[in-house]
């Protein structure tokens, strides 16, 4: 769906399917992937603004379309995950490369308000992932004490950066994006996991235990189904033990 979407992008500012220009496009799209729309297009139309911006908008409305479509489906296990965090007294925030507008439909649809203690996306910070600003913005509207207890699961280089980048004590790599394990070790991710369904078993073997402070932040699926790779998962370093709190927080739009 997402790739879908950014074709059609493409495709409104002359760049189509069987040409070169699009094969560059593609690639730089599975590139940037966990970036917003808009910076995703500012790398593919350095010289051109307008070109960008108007290929985000381009996107918004096809994703939106499809979405309207055929629906959305979450990642495999992700919403038992959820649950089971927040069972643990466990609370998540979800962050987006998508707007929030998108965001809003993402929620909508698969009915995932009442899992969530918080829910951002780029417009609500200042820069987008891979900088440290919606981690961080999440730990201070979640009451965080200390970075290094609050714990990050992203499934693109750009999200795992976004969580090392703002000391969180756990970074997982999710192994159910387009970018390999290797990718997500190398952005800094401290676990590697194969979906969503083993984030609260590696949190509650780290020690994680309900406290004051120090969420835990996933991304938000925003494709219509996605299945885990087989790969092997690599041993984690220690890290930090997280703490993550017991207070419910609402977000609304």
């Amino acid at each position: 769906m997402l790739e879908r979407a950014f074709a059609e992008a493409c495709a409104t500012q002359g760049i189509v399917p069987g040409t070169e220009a699009y094969a560059h496009c593609m690639v730089g799209v599975h590139q940037a992937r966990g970036q917003s729309a808009v910076d995703v297009f500012r790398g593919l139309f350095p010289d051109g603004e307008g070109r960008a911006e108007a290929a985000a908008l381009s996107f918004e409305r096809s994703f939106r379309a499809a979405v309207d479509r055929t629906a959305l489906a979450p990642m495999p296990g992700a919403e038992e995950a959820m649950g089971q965090l927040r069972d643990a007294g466990i609370r998540v925030c979800l962050v987006t490369g998508l707007s929030r507008r998108l965001l809003s439909v993402v929620l909508d649809t698969l009915g995932w308000w009442r899992l969530v203690d918080l829910a951002l996306s780029p417009e609500d910070v200042p820069r987008g992932c891979p900088w440290p600003d919606l981690m961080l913005s999440a730990m201070l509207r979640l009451g965080v004490e200390d970075v290094r207890e609050a714990a990050f699961a992203g499934s693109t280089a750009s999200d795992v950066q976004c969580g090392k980048r703002a000391g969180a004590g756990i970074v997982a790599g999710i192994l159910t994006g387009g970018h390999t394990g290797d990718r997500l070790r190398t952005a800094g991710a401290t676990h590697l996991i194969e979906g969503m369904a083993e984030l609260p078993a590696l949190l509650q073997g780290a020690g994680v235990e309900a406290s004051p402070s120090g969420p835990t932040v996933v991304p938000t699926p925003s494709r219509p189904s996605q299945t885990a790779p087989a790969s092997g998962r690599s041993s984690p370093p220690a890290v930090p033990t997280p703490q993550v709190p017991l207070e419910r927080r609402n977000s609304g739009l």
